[in-house]
């Protein structure tokens, strides 16, 4: 017989469940935090033992008081610091002599000022990493463990109230990590508010030690937590948060994030309160897109949809039923459903059947199914619940009702909680009129969580429809070997001749070109290349052609080349005399195709970053980008596609020729694992346009421009398409 296996202890184990807690600066005034936070670690009946630390006080609450940690003389596993700033570091110290594991700094005054504090702050850094002790903030509101009892916060949120009794309706809990506390536990208390079981919540503050991703990581490994709510402003530990999302991905461990500082008044005040760059929000919705993150930037709809997937299986398809007592709010049910790109499919003629056999006469069965005030009083609304959880032809229920009364109730709790025990399927709770409280603690017993936000119901099953077809993209080897392009890396400005140069250089298959800087090879050009040609000027010093005139097509005669040619020098000089000119660039003129643009750019958080979008002139217009970090294999490649609005002009559109989107994924992923190879040197590539033609005929690459990091356009960006220097 094999030997039992048990769970490794986790490094975090002794910051979330201490056997013991010391509190620095410890008070009697409940006023006032440090009050506040004895208080709640012994309202909620933390069942370690607590060491208040204070030379101004004996005893503290029946409990002795220590003038410092090292008078203690027993093993702390976790020290609350609230004192002034400037005492932090040295009380640091002697938690670090003593052997204390883990520390939570309450007080704030650190890198959020600037300044002298910030280098307070680069000293408790320095000092976690020499002692291996674990620090959470400072500036940090601490953290709620629920099953252990541990509230190491002074957060109202968690205070227990005399006779008040929890609402508890789900089995499965979440856990809710923050970079702000404040709402980090508002989060926490709406939640419990309808009814989901949490398992932790944590402020991460300053981050000085532990950040977001090392608390990621922990929740994602965690077997009591089963979905994550995620609040961030910036992601500093950035390796360790990009290894929890890929294996919260590969687990199915769902993970709902909300990113905050995506204006530039929000950047500018995430940087004030937690001294975080909040990061370039495009790159982060593409690590959130790669490892199926939940993104929600609304805190009710984010709660909606934690409830959704703590009380639900994941759906098999998209198709919804909306089962109501109110006929007009069945109508405003479906309407909700659509508008969020789901199916509200007729009945199948049995099932209307099977349905009719318990509504009235004037009920309606087809979806939205209305049983009607009296069909409720014979249980027609719960056994059709029962019928619609059984059938094939529907994936998710959506119950539409009326739940203000404070005695009556529409279901009978011991009926309706073996159904909701074996659902198959989401099967969702909104109710039109404010649910009562008595309607809430008797559904939440049948483990029913009531949603009052009929746009929050449709989206959660939104994202769980999307969730549900989620899946992960295998990871592509960066360290492949890279193409030697040294020769095209020792000037600090790339013309689109020397781009192209070094992007044939690593493989890429470009149509044949000549660089013409005499007249003389005008006609070998012309005869290589074959009319009609286009003709474009180049120089490292115009990044934009088109703006001095530098861009001429369908040149069809010799004649008209001879003479473009002159204009296009001419042109050029005139507008910009002090530009170095190269020559003309000359070649043949690309067959129609979709016009795509294929993009990378560098992300001061997450690196190099591949973009594909609808291309050409339209490109700034429309913004139809999608964005993943590079590298993407093809597999990703294709899949960004299909996510574009424009997808459907590459799937054969008004009977056009479907496009070669294999060979345009190829493309995608050559050049994303160029940009990852390569990101020390090249800032941006982009391809503009890229045409797509046909099945089996491949892509032309128009026109290219690489952005080298020497380069003045290369250095800090991270601009999204039509903010940087257009390619023409």
């Amino acid at each position: 017989m094999p030997a039992a296996t048990t769970t490794a202890p986790h490094p975090l184990d002794t910051f979330f469940s201490p056997s013991s807690i010391a509190l620095i600066g410890a008070s009697r005034d409940l006023e006032k935090i440090p009050g506040r936070l004895l208080s709640m670690l012994r309202k909620n009946h933390y069942p370690g033992r607590i060491y208040p630390i204070n030379p101004n006080y004996g005893e503290l609450d029946g409990l002795k008081c220590y003038p410092s940690i090292a008078d203690v003389g027993a093993p702390i596993d976790l020290a609350i610091v609230i004192i002034p700033a400037r005492a932090v570091l040295g009380a640091l110290e002697q938690c670090a002599s003593v052997g204390v594991k883990n520390a939570v700094i309450i007080s704030s005054g650190f890198a959020e000022e600037g300044g002298d504090s910030a280098a307070m702050q680069d000293a408790i850094v320095a000092l976690a990493k020499k002692t291996g002790m674990r620090i959470s903030g400072p500036n940090a509101e601490g953290f709620y463990s629920e099953a252990q009892h541990v509230a190491a916060t002074f957060s109202p949120t968690v205070d227990v109230k005399p006779g008040a009794v929890d609402l508890v309706a789900t089995r499965r809990r979440a856990a809710i990590v923050a970079q702000s506390g404040g709402i980090g536990f508002a989060i926490k208390h709406r939640a419990k508010a309808l009814g989901i079981a949490i398992s932790y919540c944590v402020s991460a503050g300053n981050e000085a030690d532990l950040g977001a991703g090392e608390f990621l990581e922990y929740m994602v490994q965690d077997s009591s937590t089963d979905v994550i709510l995620l609040f961030i402003e910036g992601i500093r530990d950035v390796d360790k948060f990009l290894a929890a999302a890929r294996r919260a991905a590969e687990i199915g461990k769902p993970v709902i994030v909300t990113k905050v500082g995506r204006s530039g008044a929000g950047e500018r005040a995430a940087a004030s309160h937690t001294a975080s760059m909040a990061g370039w929000s495009a790159a982060y919705d593409a690590v959130f897109a790669r490892y199926g993150f939940i993104v929600s930037n609304d805190l009710d709809e984010a709660v909606a949809i934690a409830a959704v997937l703590t009380t639900s299986p994941l759906p098999k398809g998209d198709r919804v039923a909306v089962l109501t007592v109110s006929g007009g709010a069945g109508i405003w049910g479906a309407d909700t459903v659509s508008m969020q790109g789901m199916q509200v499919p007729e009945l199948p003629e049995a099932m209307q059947a099977e349905i009719r056999k318990l509504l009235p006469s004037y009920g309606a069965a087809r979806n939205p199914i209305d049983v009607t005030a009296q069909g409720v009083h014979s249980g027609g609304l719960q056994k059709s619940i029962e019928l619609l959880n059984a059938s094939d032809d529907i994936d998710a229920i959506l119950v539409v009702l009326s739940l203000f009364s404070d005695t009556r109730m529409l279901f009978k709790q011991a009926e309706l909680k073996p159904v909701i025990d074996a659902q198959r399927k989401p099967i969702v709770f909104y109710s039109y009129t404010l649910p009562s409280s008595f309607a809430r603690a008797t559904l939440a017993e049948a483990g029913v969580v009531v949603l009052s936000g009929l746009t929050h119901a449709g989206v959660a099953l939104r994202r769980l429809v999307d969730y549900a077809k989620f899946s992960l993209a295998p990871p592509v080897d960066a360290d492949a070997p890279a193409p030697d392009i040294a020769a095209h890396l020792k000037v600090t400005k790339l013309s689109e001749h020397d781009s192209k140069s070094l992007l044939r250089a690593a493989g890429v298959a470009l149509p044949e070109e000549t660089l013409v800087t005499d007249k003389g090879q005008l006609d070998a050009a012309i005869a290589r290349a074959g009319l009609p040609v286009a003709m474009k000027i180049q120089s490292r010093d115009i990044p934009h052609k088109s703006e001095v005139g530098g861009v001429r097509v369908n040149i069809a005669t010799k004649g008209e080349a001879w003479a473009a040619f002159g204009a296009l020098l001419d042109s050029a000089r005139q507008h910009r005399p002090d530009a170095d000119i190269q020559g003309v660039l000359v070649g043949p003129m690309a067959k129609k195709g979709v016009e795509i643009i294929v993009g990378t750019m560098l992300d001061a958080t997450f690196g190099p970053m591949i973009m594909v979008g609808l291309g050409g002139i339209t490109t700034e217009l429309f913004k139809d980008v999608i964005y993943r970090p590079a590298p993407v294999g093809a597999a990703e490649a294709a899949a960004m596609l299909g996510e574009l609005k424009a997808a459907p002009l590459l799937n054969g559109f008004r009977g056009a020729p479907k496009a070669d989107v294999q060979s345009l994924s190829a493309l995608i992923s050559q050049i994303s694992l160029l940009a990852a190879q390569f990101k020390g040197e090249i800032s941006e590539i982009e391809l503009n346009p890229v045409l797509v033609h046909p099945e089996g005929h491949g892509v032309t690459i128009v026109d290219a421009l690489v952005v080298l990091h020497l380069s003045p356009l290369g250095r800090g960006r991270r601009e999204a398409p039509g903010e940087g220097p257009s390619v023409d």
